[in-house]
């Protein structure tokens, strides 16, 4: 089968390899979409050190092709989305059973949209940030796929006001559209906010960012912090003066949550699928490549000129 491979100088070339076959508790899926998300740059860049040549991809949606031991036969067939831990850049993939979901009459490209982005910014709504009906709600990269979502399931948790930041002018107009009462330019971000203060934050930046934002908590309020896409330099924090205010920080991570608790991470991504299925959250893509076209891909995620959601096409 034919499969994308990132080789030992970063480069990504298409290859004939062995079809992969499922083991126990896992399902092999005929890939139609493959979804390309911030792991795919980290992976590239060295952050998360693999063996290569690697197969990369995280995140797919086709059919079930075949089943491992102990997942039911009647499976095969099932169209799907599917969290994995890699090779989703494929003609056929091995994902968990656990974290294939049926995605029943939503179409194959809109399902490869939901990804890991979707469990993430649900539970750093719901679960991290704990955003209560009435509360206000910061999101910053507010333009990208976890921004975008997570604006969403701000609003349906009764978040009564929501603010994004992002990098640029078009990417302001672009993350207009997901319910936000306000968005600031990063350059802005946080004079323009005067003393508003925040009941919850979402902080994929890291650095001065979020020191900044631990300043922007209201009282009782929550930062969830999930990346550092400006730097990975530590951010100092003190105890008491989170205890003098009542404040939080938090941190998420799906991929370790995928490991000590798969299935509430399972569970989460079922609930996206739901209410991306009900219309009531919509996931944007906004580009569709190539298998040849992936480096691509991936250097303008890294640029930052992706908004939304960007997808590969394999079948």
């Amino acid at each position: 089968m034919k499969a994308v491979l990132l080789d030992a100088a970063d480069r990504y070339q298409i290859a004939d390899i062995d079809e992969p076959a499922p083991g126990p508790g896992e399902v092999a899926i005929g890939v139609a979409y493959a979804g390309i998300q911030w792991g795919d740059t980290m992976v590239r860049d060295g952050l998360f050190p693999v063996q290569r040549p690697f197969a990369p991809g995280f995140e797919a949606s086709g059919h079930i092709i075949a089943v491992g031991q102990g997942v039911e036969p009647s499976r095969v067939g099932e169209p799907v989305a599917a969290l994995t831990m890699g090779g989703a850049y494929a003609e056929v993939v091995v994902a968990p059973a656990l974290f294939t979901m049926d995605v029943g009459d939503l179409s194959l490209r809109t399902a490869a949209g939901i990804g890991w982005g979707g469990p993430t910014a649900y539970d750093l709504i719901n679960a991290a940030a704990h955003v209560r009906p009435g509360e206000s709600v910061l999101i910053h990269a507010a333009a990208g796929g976890v921004g975008t979502l997570a604006a969403q399931f701000a609003r349906l948790a009764g978040a009564d006001r929501i603010v994004g930041v992002v990098g640029s002018a078009a990417r302001a107009a672009y993350a207009a559209q997901f319910g936000y009462d306000q968005i600031l330019v990063r350059e802005e971000f946080p004079a323009a906010l005067g003393n508003e203060k925040f009941d919850a934050i979402l902080d994929p930046v890291g650095g001065q960012t979020r020191q900044a934002g631990l300043e922007q908590l209201a009282p009782h309020g929550r930062l969830a912090a999930y990346g550092n896409l400006s730097t990975h330099e530590p951010v100092l924090v003190g105890a008491n003066d989170l205890l003098t205010r009542g404040t939080s920080l938090m941190t998420y991570s799906s991929i370790l949550l995928s490991q000590t608790h798969p299935e509430r991470l399972a569970d989460s991504a079922s609930r996206v699928l739901g209410l991306v299925a009900d219309g009531r959250v919509r996931v944007d893509i906004t580009a569709e490549y190539d298998m040849a076209d992936l480096a691509s891909a991936v250097q303008r995620l890294a640029d930052g000129a992706t908004l939304g959601k960007s997808i590969l096409r394999v079948a």
